[in-house]
This record gives structure tokens, C-alpha cells and sequence, in this order.
């Protein structure tokens, strides 16, 4: 085994995450996201990614059809503004207040350690909001208005027991 982690993974019967899970994941867009019809019709158009190439956790990929979403399997967002500073065509837009992403993470029970009477903290140490309660000692769960999908609990999480599903972002005309 290369890692403690890998290891664990082994045990719940689960393979290393791909590399570069582009279309894969939901299309979750990075945080301060106005609105799905800026990203479709003006991302497409944006030659310089800058939103992609200033990530410092280098969670921002392009897709194929030329749109940034975020790929949350192995770091979170630290909301550092950054993809917004830069943002050429202001699809993203710093709101006070509004540091969440389109995203609602659960927790497998069934791949989940604790769930299963082992002693792991993995999900709950990276939590800066401490959205991931203990209800005892082996009940973790997400309390839901805490969290704001940064997506730090996922990457650590040793058996992969965190996914997320993406939550639509109203467009302009919806709002």
C-alpha cells in the first residue's frame, strides 16, 4: 500500500479517484456564480480561463464545452476570491456573505468508517465551518445550514463515503 489512505479504501472495497474527473463529476461552478446562462453563453467565450489558472487549491477545470466547474474529490475551496478578482467577463461576483457553493454533500453510511464503529475524524477535522456533527462517537452527519460546500471533508475522507450533487444556480431571467 502507497498510503494510509489507500489502504482504507482497500478495506471498503473502493479505487483510487481518477486523476482528472472532468465530466464525470457534477457540474458544480466555482463560488460567487451570478447565474447557468452567464456560464453558457459568456464562459464559452472567455480565452483566458483566468478563473482556472489563479485557483490556488487548483480545484477549477475547464469542460469540454469551455465552462469552469469545480472538482471537489481531492481539495476544497478556501473562497479565497481569487476566480472573482479575475473573472474578465464577471460571471463571478464577490456578494458579502454569499461564500457557498451549488453543491449538497452527504455522507454514505454504508462506506462510512465511523458509521461502522471505527474511530475516524477524517471528515470532521478539515470542516472550518464545523458543519460535520458527531451524534456520538460514530454518527457522523452533515448539518446542512452550516455547510458551505467547500468540499474539504470529500478529499480527506479515507473511503470515499462523501459525494455531493450539484443544486442549480438560477439564471438572470429566474431570479
Amino acid at each position: 500500500m502507497s498510503s494510509r489512505r489507500d489502504f482504507f479504501r482497500t478495506l471498503a472495497g473502493k479505487k483510487k479517484p481518477k486523476e482528472e474527473i472532468v465530466e464525470e463529476v457534477a457540474i458544480v461552478r466555482p463560488p460567487y456564480a451570478l447565474s447557468e446562462s452567464l456560464f453558457l453563453s459568456v464562459c464559452v467565450e472567455c480565452e483566458s480561463k483566468a478563473c482556472k489558472t489563479h485557483c490556488e487549491e487548483e480545484i477549477i477545470v475547464i469542460k469540454s464545452d469551455g465552462t469552469p466547474t469545480l472538482n471537489l474529490t481531492k481539495r476544497g475551496c478556501t473562497f479565497c476570491e481569487e476566480c472573482a478578482n479575475v473573472c474578465e467577463a464577471n460571471v463571478l461576483d464577490k456578494i458579502e456573505g454569499k461564500e457557498s457553493i451549488n453543491a449538497i454533500f452527504t455522507i454514505d453510511t454504508n462506506n462510512c468508517l465511523a458509521h461502522h464503529g471505527t474511530i475516524c475524524f477524517s471528515c470532521k477535522e478539515p470542516c472550518i465551518d464545523d458543519a460535520i456533527i458527531f451524534e456520538g462517537m460514530f454518527n457522523p452527519v452533515i448539518d446542512m445550514n452550516r455547510c458551505t460546500a467547500c468540499g474539504f471533508c470529500m478529499g480527506r475522507c479515507p473511503t470515499l463515503a462523501i459525494s455531493y450533487e450539484a443544486v442549480k444556480i438560477p439564471n438572470i431571467e429566474e431570479s
